[in-house]
């Protein structure tokens, strides 16, 4: 499932596509997709690619998903997946990466690899 959504996200331009494991961490769920696109239509299109992708291989939907309408943070709960879709000044803004700091990073084999698209440089938090 993880593969399935990080690849989805990436067919649609995400960026700096971040894999957390939680199992250990938290009890509500296993792992956080994050990512983001340079606009709420992006960020919109990322959401709906990815949910479009699972439901064609193995029916599955979304439990819950919040943020559709605004499209600057979408957050899609699969249950033992939640993925967070954003527009880039929110996830800088939220920084979710920053909270869940002590969560190992997933490397996914076999899925398009997020570092070799050029991104822009995020700029450190510890202004």
């Amino acid at each position: 499932m993880l593969k399935q959504i990080v690849d989805a996200a990436l067919d649609k331009k995400a960026e700096d596509v971040l894999v957390l494991d939680l199992r250990g961490l938290c009890h509500f769920t296993d792992y956080f997709v994050i990512c983001h696109g340079s606009s709420s239509r992006q960020a919109l299109a990322i959401a709906d690619a990815i949910e479009e992708r699972l439901f064609e291989d193995g029916r599955r939907k979304p439990k819950h998903v919040e943020g559709r309408r605004v499209a600057d943070w979408i957050l899609m709960d699969f249950i033992d997946v939640v993925v967070h879709v954003f527009v880039d000044e929110k996830r800088e803004f939220y920084g979710l990466e920053r909270l869940w700091g002590d969560a190992p990073r997933v490397e996914l084999l076999g899925t398009l690899d997020a570092r070799s698209r050029p991104t822009r440089r995020r700029p450190s938090a510890s202004r």
